[in-house]
This record gives C-alpha cells, sequence and structure tokens, in this order.
C-alpha cells in the first residue's frame, strides 16, 4: 500500500499548509483528500509537491506491503 504519511511530516517541516497549498500552488481540496486517505494520485500530482516542499519522492511517498501481500512472499 502507497501511505502519504510523510506527506504531512515534510509539509510541516517546511512550513507549508494545506491552506498554502490551495491557494498558493492551486492543489485542489479533493486532491489533498484523497492524499489524506492513502488513495490514488497522479505522477504529475507527486511531481508538483516535490517542487513545492523541494523534497524528493521518499519524504512524501511510502510503500508499505499489506498483510494479505505479505503472506504470499
Amino acid at each position: 500500500m502507497i501511505v502519504y504519511t510523510k506527506l504531512w511530516q515534510t509539509m510541516k517541516e517546511r512550513c507549508v499548509s494545506q491552506y498554502k497549498l490551495e491557494k498558493e500552488h492551486n492543489i485542489s481540496r479533493g486532491t489533498l483528500n484523497t492524499l489524506r486517505k492513502n488513495g490514488n494520485v497522479t505522477v504529475y500530482t507527486l511531481d508538483t509537491l516535490c517542487r513545492i516542499l523541494n523534497c524528493r519522492i521518499e519524504d512524501i511517498v511510502e510503500y508499505i506491503p499489506d498483510e494479505e501481500h505479505k503472506n504470499t512472499l
């Protein structure tokens, strides 16, 4: 499963709020809700977030194997 827990940590470290993403960088509230729910977003969105936050993809995205997948390995 792809999770965005690190995104919120990175935003906090860089003092970038969700409000700032919406108002200054045109990241939609829907996209932020999708990220909060660990849903699917485009690579373009991830690229934009990395540019805004001046970070690497590893600073916003993490892969965590789900239990079903773990059991098949």
